[in-house]
């Protein structure tokens, strides 16, 4: 039985490799057993393999694959390029923050006392500002001044205050400069002041003041005062218009002025305080016949005596 099986085995295993006569061929049909294994073989005989394209494959895994990333060695010129980049930022930050100028500024009702780099000293009056370049200061010694100051200049080289209306040169003396609404008033109370406008030189020795309204000169005169009074809290005028003196109260006090029929172009000559606002009005409207009235919110009214 099992040599019967074994022989039957054998055919089968010609007829797969097509090497089976007719007859084996036929032994086989014989038997059931035998016989289905034929049907499944012719059945899946009509079975097609897909080809297989393999670099095609092989393209296809490696565009899913992540490459692997190689760690790069420092590159020694770029570590010292990026240093040198830092480093010239930073001199750039600390040119630029030294060359800048300084500026020194005055509110309303402030004053400012102050030393320049040369030991010059500095008293600014209110709403006033001055501006000057620190590393440059030893060779020019120049600033440029909006308002009033009082200069004590340390004697060197030429020491100048620049302004809208002039310039003022000194070596080393004490001098005052006002230059407010096209008013240029120099006063000097120590050596030797030069002052420059409009292509106008007026040597001013100690003693004497300068105005000069609007690029003309108006007054070359004696000062009787051995400093500003400004300095002592005061402010004075001589044959001004009173919008001068009105701009002027308002710098020394925080206050809001309301005129009513007031001429603006009235002359005034006098002083008024800083520290005393009543008092100070008083001294203003009283010579031009005006009253004035402080009201509960602090605002000022004044007006002209004959008006209702």
């Amino acid at each position: 039985m099992n040599t019967i099986k074994m022989d039957k085995d054998y055919i089968l295993h010609k007829w797969l490799n097509n090497e089976a006569t007719p007859e084996e061929l036929e032994q086989l049909k014989a038997d059931p057993k035998y016989a289905s294994y034929l049907k499944i073989a012719d059945a899946s005989s009509g079975f097609e393999v897909a080809d297989m394209n393999s670099e095609a494959n092989f393209e296809a895994i490696s565009n899913k694959t992540k490459p692997v990333r190689q760690l790069q060695k420092p590159n020694v010129f770029s570590v010292v390029w990026k240093v040198a980049a830092v480093f010239a930022l930073l001199l750039a930050g600390y040119y630029y923050t030294t060359t800048l100028d300084t500026s020194i500024k005055t509110e309303v009702a402030q004053n400012e006392n102050f030393s320049l780099p040369d030991g010059s000293e500095v008293a600014l009056n209110a709403d006033s500002k001055i501006t000057y370049n620190k590393k440059n200061w030893n060779d020019t010694r120049e600033l440029s001044l909006d308002g009033e100051a009082y200069f004590k200049v340390t004697k060197g080289n030429k020491f100048s205050v620049k302004t809208a209306e002039g310039i003022v040169s000194v070596l080393g003396t004490q001098f005052n400069v006002a230059a407010r609404d096209g008013l240029f008033t120099v006063s000097c109370y120590e050596g030797l002041v030069s002052v420059a406008f409009n292509d106008n030189l007026i040597k001013l020795p100690a003693g004497k003041k300068v105005e000069i309204e609007n690029g003309k000169l108006v007054a070359n005169e004696v000062t009787d005062n051995q400093s500003p009074l400004w300095l002592q809290q005061e402010s004075s005028f001589n044959n001004v218009p009173l919008q001068r003196v009105i701009n002027a109260l308002e710098r020394q006090y925080v206050v809001k002025l309301n005129l009513k029929n007031v001429n603006l172009e009235k002359r005034f000559t006098g002083t008024f305080t800083h520290n005393n606002l009543e008092l100070a009005l008083k001294s203003i409207c009283e010579p031009l016949q005006l009253t004035y009235k402080i009201n509960k919110n602090g605002a000022v009214t004044i007006e002209a005596k004959h008006s209702k």
